[in-house]
């Protein structure tokens, strides 16, 4: 199975692609700065170096080409402001869905937030408005994924990331409440996903619980 991910060189992308090569998939990761590609080799993927900010949906097609199933894994990260919520968060996810349909790429899978909501116009109370920001643009490109009828698409809402060690085991479902869950569980539900056709079509929320993933998975991919 071949891979793609969107985000290559983030947290949560070099986990999901140490965790993909070491059971012998092939992937390959998309990432802004060529100095990211040596990091993706050691992880065991194929850096493609690729701006999703700039590049056009034929450009983002052609990397896609010959996969199986493609992850948008990226985000403006920490200490970016509003304007890059709207161009990475928002605006590359949904390019990304352009050129995977165009490729003919089924499997789509994307990492969103739990919380994200298209209708989110104000800050509520005691929110950050860039924060607010985030979680709108979030929320609009789940929406925009899920409108495709040429996708197998699977949205997926992690709850607060930590970088503890993974624990293998998460609480995976359409509403699981707030709580932390580890990027490393994060990365090990992707790829359960990528596995389980069955998940196709149905957002989720994942936070760390007592089931092992396989498990979990497999659960909400039979409901």
């Amino acid at each position: 199975m071949r891979t793609v991910i969107a985000g290559g060189h983030g947290q949560i992308a070099l986990r999901l692609e140490r965790q993909l090569a070491a059971r012998g998939d092939e992937v390959a990761g998309l990432v802004r700065n060529p100095e990211h590609a040596e990091d993706l080799r050691a992880a065991g993927a194929e850096p493609v170096v690729c701006d999703l900010e700039s590049a056009s949906v034929e450009e983002v097609a052609a990397h896609l080409e010959g996969a199986d199933a493609v992850v948008f894994a990226a985000g403006a990260g920490p200490g970016s402001g509003a304007a890059r919520k709207e161009t990475v968060d928002r605006a590359a996810a949904v390019l990304f869905a352009d050129a995977a349909e165009r490729a003919g790429v089924r499997r789509y899978i994307i990492v969103s937030s739990m919380g994200a909501d298209a209708s989110l116009t104000e800050p509520p109370e005691g929110m950050d408005p860039v924060f607010a920001t985030y979680q709108r643009a979030k929320g609009e490109a789940d929406d925009a994924v899920r409108a495709r009828d040429g996708l197998d698409w699977t949205v997926l809402r992690p709850g607060r990331l930590t970088n503890e060690p993974g624990t293998g085991k998460v609480l995976l479902g359409e509403r699981t409440g707030r709580a932390e869950v580890t990027r490393e569980d994060v990365a090990a539900v992707l790829g359960a996903l990528l596995h389980a056709p069955g998940t196709a079509g149905l957002t989720l929320e994942l936070i760390n619980g007592s089931t092992p993933v396989e498990e979990a998975v497999g659960a909400v991919a039979g409901a």
